[in-house]
């Protein structure tokens, strides 16, 4: 257990290119704990770095996405990104993307921590929407329904598990902003 409160920050263009090589190792540890983010195994910590780097920094530079990092004692437990890269009939939503809490630090509150920031970064674009998609059953979608997200739909066979090999269901999670 951790007894330091989190910062939890937004990182700038410069920051990012930083943290990246931790940003990679989150990833890559929160998938092989069992993460349902997108990814299966075998899953390499340069396969972690590239989706950084080739997914999330060309909508960093754009000023598309923001990511948010949750960090202890200076160092970066977990992170989650509000992706504002869609369609122009779309611009008044985002969606919820990668909340990874590193498996050390879980059951401490980062997530939700996390989850608030965002929330006060979509209001601060003027969102007035936000869109996510959670494995059905997974440990996260409590966390969302206590936070006000409203189930959708659940979509089955959606993604292919990690580690079983089967196709997993996915429930489609969405919350109205005040601004």
């Amino acid at each position: 257990m951790h007894n330091k409160d989190p910062i939890i920050r937004c990182l700038d263009l410069q920051h990012f290119d930083q943290a990246v090589p931790i940003l990679a190792e989150l990833l890559h540890s929160c998938v092989h704990e069992g993460a349902s983010v997108g990814f299966v195994l075998p899953f390499s910590i340069q396969d972690s770095e590239e989706f950084w780097q080739r997914r999330v920094r060309p909508s960093l530079v754009t000023n598309r996405r923001v990511v948010m990092v949750a960090e202890i004692e200076g160092k970066i437990a977990g992170s989650v990104q509000l992706d504002c890269d869609l369609m122009p009939n779309q611009k008044h939503r985002a969606d919820v993307s990668k909340l990874l809490v590193h498996p050390t630090y879980r059951r401490q509150g980062l997530a939700r921590n996390l989850m608030q920031e965002l929330e006060q970064q979509a209001l601060q674009r003027q969102l007035t929407l936000l869109v996510l998609d959670t494995k059905t059953g997974d440990n996260a979608q409590p966390l969302y329904a206590s936070m006000g997200f409203e189930e959708a739909g659940t979509v089955p066979g959606f993604a292919l598990d990690p580690f079983s090999r089967k196709f997993d269901a996915t429930t489609y999670m969405f919350k109205r902003l005040r601004t």
